[in-house]
């Protein structure tokens, strides 16, 4: 959903040139960084200390992240100010913004890295962004309240979730035509791919499902619940093995635990409130939920399906993003 927006206006110049508000954001090893829409910063967490090492201010309602192939640069979208911000890892600073089109919501990136894809939540479109030259591509119209966003293994297909007409579009990503429109469950938020690439999941909140896509052939191949179907589930993050498939439940603040070949939720891990964004250490031995009404980070030790610790972070953490 999409809360009234303040009045646009140019970006002034702390928006432009991000502040740290703590210690450097990158010094080696794994971090995890963490959108809070509400307080306009990004956190980054040590996973190893299961700390805030670092706030940087950003721009207004920051929501999706994506990183770099080369893991030198995070973006994340900027809702209220039309753009991505780009965060130089190394740093830990938002060294500039780029056009993004009205109010995106979620980004990802192609494979080369060098182009940008977001759902643009409040005018009904998803656009291509060229990012070494700052411009827009292309905006393709799509379902009204777009989301999700997820690329084919070879960046070809873009997939796009609309909540409120139920549907995923599949976007031609040289082109930005819309090749197909699929139905889905009540409310989709999330499209996410197994690790293989074949398929894709998108989850359906108010229907409390999943719809499984065949990427080859871009047709839907069938349903299944989450539970008892009114957990609301939101987000998806896959095992590296592909076993298992873990999705956040905003409603019931927990994260069902899905076997992927039998289809079925074999497990429930209660986490914080309103649990949205999620996101998996590289070994797939820790599980991290953004809990959104708790403003913190849920860390799961994924043998033992239990939270080890809840990290506090900022106002409405939406999205994680896992750096090896």
């Amino acid at each position: 959903m999409n809360p009234a927006r303040s009045p646009r206006h140019t970006l002034a110049l702390p928006f432009l040139i991000a502040t740290v508000l703590a210690l450097p954001a990158r010094s080696g090893g794994p971090a995890l960084y963490v959108s809070n829409e509400v307080d306009n910063t990004v956190a980054v967490i040590s996973p190893q200390t299961n700390s805030v090492v670092a706030t940087i201010v950003v721009g207004r309602r920051p929501r999706g992240l994506a990183a770099s192939p080369d893991r030198r640069t995070v973006y994340v979208a900027l809702g209220q100010d039309d753009a991505l911000g780009v965060i130089d890892v190394a740093s830990g600073k938002m060294t500039r913004t780029i056009p993004a089109g009205r109010d995106p919501e979620l980004v990802v990136l192609s494979p080369d890295g060098k182009v940008a894809y977001v759902s643009n939540e409040e005018i009904a479109h998803a656009s291509a962004i060229d990012l070494a030259a700052g411009k827009i591509l292309f905006s393709t119209p799509v379902g009204v309240e777009p989301e999700g966003v997820g690329l084919s293994r070879d960046g070809k297909k873009l997939y796009v979730t609309a909540e409120t007409n139920n549907t995923v579009s599949v976007v031609d990503t040289k082109t930005g035509q819309v090749l197909h429109t699929l139905h889905v469950g009540e409310n989709p938020r999330t499209v996410a791919f197994t690790p293989d690439g074949s398929r894709g999941w998108v989850s359906a909140e108010a229907g409390g499902n999943v719809t499984l896509i065949d990427v080859a052939t871009d047709s839907v191949l069938g349903q299944f619940p989450i539970r008892d179907g009114k957990t609301k589930p939101v987000r998806i993050a896959f095992s590296p093995d592909g076993r298992l498939a873990y999705l956040t439940e905003g409603a019931a603040a927990s994260v069902s635990v899905v076997d992927v070949a039998r289809q079925a939720v074999i497990d429930s891990i209660r986490v914080g409130r309103r649990p949205w964004g999620i996101a998996l250490s590289a070994d797939g031995k820790r599980l991290y939920t953004a809990d959104g009404r708790s403003n913190t980070v849920s860390v799961i030790d994924t043998e033992v399906r239990k939270v080890i610790m809840a990290i506090p972070v900022g106002d409405r953490p939406n999205d994680l993003l896992y750096l090896p």
